[in-house]
């Protein structure tokens, strides 16, 4: 299976500095997302530190590791890439006042042959559209999801909350931190999107999915979204990570010469 891979990410129309932060590894198909918080620069400071420790440590791990990893394997060493980083954020805020309760939420993906290990922590996000079908496949920690899973509000109240970005989970807040991890099939045609919340609050659902559902570039759907977002207020960072999942038109030349097909 072949994964194409590309970013973009946006100021906004209302803040002055970027907390987002985003990066790919296109060999080792490891994806990661991150929106900071924090006083002055402190939230792009925590998370350009969680997306650089992730993508060398889990990028280095993935290339040691080769294609053939099973999933158990992926899945401890997400978990103990994003428990350093987390420790390499809360030990940086400890010891310098300026950078005193800053944190960061993260999404972090690696896609093997027909699989997807997704972690993540707080309410950045991973959506997946198949066919037609659009879907969140993860659940923000957050304190408004909470709410909604104890039926106290609706999703739709949620949407229109003033708390909905008050996150229960975030990296570098606390020495310790609890990421969720998930496995997730992939099917030929399949499109994930990693954003932060400078999106998914700007546009709902339904527009997302008419954005990602048409027949343009990775990149084209990319720079839709971002502009949507704007079009829409542009009240944060606005980061985005698209992946297709396709044939590998490559091997399937070679396995068709060698068996003279």
């Amino acid at each position: 299976m072949r994964y194409d891979i590309c970013t973009q990410i946006d100021v906004g129309l209302v803040r002055d500095n970027n907390e987002d932060a985003v990066a790919f590894d296109a060999a080792t198909r490891l994806c990661i997302l991150a929106d900071g918080m924090g006083g002055y620069n402190a939230g792009e400071i925590a998370s350009g530190m969680a997306v650089a420790f992730i993508n060398s440590e889990m990028g280095r791990w993935l290339s040691d590791a080769g294609r053939q990893v099973n999933s158990r394997e992926v899945r401890r060493a997400l978990e103990i890439c994003v428990e350093n980083a987390n420790h390499s954020i809360f030990n940086a805020a400890s010891s310098n006042p300026q950078y005193a309760g800053m944190g960061t939420t993260l999404v972090v993906g690696v896609f093997l042959d027909g699989r997807l290990m997704l972690a993540h922590v707080g309410d950045s996000r991973c959506y997946r559209l198949r066919g037609r079908q659009f879907l969140q496949i993860t659940k923000d920690h957050s304190l408004i999801q909470e709410q909604v899973d104890a039926g106290m509000i609706t999703p739709e109240q949620a949407s229109t909350s003033l708390i909905r970005n008050l996150v229960t989970r975030a990296l570098g807040v606390e020495d310790m931190v609890l990421v969720e991890v998930n496995e997730h099939r992939v099917e030929l045609g399949d499109v994930y999107l990693m954003c932060s919340d400078g999106l998914s609050d700007m546009l709902a659902d339904d527009s997302i999915a008419s954005i990602l559902s048409s027949s343009e570039t990775l990149e084209h759907k990319a720079e839709q979204l971002i502009l949507a977002a704007n079009e829409a207020g542009g009240r944060d960072n606005i980061s985005v990570l698209l992946v297709r999942a396709s044939e590998d038109l490559r091997k399937r030349g070679l396995l068709s010469r060698i068996l003279g097909k």
